[in-house]
């Protein structure tokens, strides 16, 4: 299905496919990957809702932020990204990184968002952990690129041979190595930017991960989901990092309830 959408670009270089027809729908991917990650979400919410998914910068065709950006600095291109796109309210779902950009929307620009999910994400990593992840963003700015290590941590052992794995390792092989370091460098210091503002986030938020994720853990989804108003937590088990490529029947299920929750008036 894909390969037959047509991909476009935005005024600020953003590459994206548009698909469907209905309430927006804007999907963000995560460090590494690209749009074609959210594959079986844009098969599947296509017939309902106007699909937007976007390369994140320097990812996918996307131009390039400047190499200092953080977190912050995504935030603003993804708002960029809307008005270029002339969007007024969108329900945006990332994953990842992509979940730390959306929401850092939702915290600051709640009267463009009506619903939030984040999918896999991250939030105020303890210190060992974040300690592991700095290292490995100093790494890879300095151009030593491990693929191996985040496809062990995504998938776990024994995964080689599935089609998930397979398009992942792809993907990640193909990655701009300078587009990949910054925005690796500020996913590594991004998960406590906009913790503190979950509270005021008013809108329906999902936060879902899978049970055996080490790194984007249940326990930073449930936290998440505590501070925020109308925050709830899901569960996938038996799953890791990708689960919206392994376990994409529960996630579309999942998501399809979250669309169908009621949305504030717009502030």
């Amino acid at each position: 299905m894909l390969a037959t959408l047509q991909r476009s670009r935005t005024r600020n270089g953003a590459a994206y496919l548009e698909t469907g027809a209905g309430e927006p729908l804007l999907l963000i991917h995560g460090v590494g990957m690209r749009l074609e990650a959210w594959g079986p979400q844009i098969a599947a919410f296509s017939n309902t809702h106007r699909v937007i998914a976007i390369n994140m910068p320097g990812h996918g065709g996307s131009e390039r932020i400047a190499s200092d950006a953080k977190l912050d600095g995504f935030v603003a291109w993804l708002a960029a990204v809307i008005d270029d796109l002339g969007l007024d309210s969108v329900n945006v779902a990332g994953h990842s990184m992509g979940a730390l950009i959306a929401g850092g929307i939702a915290a600051t620009q709640p009267h463009r968002v009506r619903r939030v999910a984040l999918l896999n994400g991250v939030y105020r990593r303890s210190p060992d952990a974040r300690a592991a992840v700095l290292a490995r963003a100093a790494e890879i700015s300095d151009g030593q690129i491990d693929h191996d290590g985040p496809l062990l941590r995504w998938f776990g052992e024994d995964s080689q041979n599935t089609e998930a794995y397979r398009l992942t390792r792809s993907w990640l092989s193909d990655v701009d190595p300078q587009g990949y370091a910054t925005a690796y460098s500020a996913f590594a210091e991004g998960d406590a930017l906009y913790a503190d503002w979950w509270p005021s986030v008013l809108c329906p938020a999902l936060f879902l991960t899978g049970a055996d994720d080490p790194n984007s853990t249940p326990a930073m989804a449930m936290a998440m989901a505590d501070a925020a108003p109308h925050g709830y937590f899901r569960l996938i088990e038996n799953e890791r990092h990708m689960v919206n490529l392994t376990a994409p029947v529960a996630v579309n299920a999942i998501m399809r309830e979250w669309l169908a929750r009621e949305a504030p008036e717009r502030l």
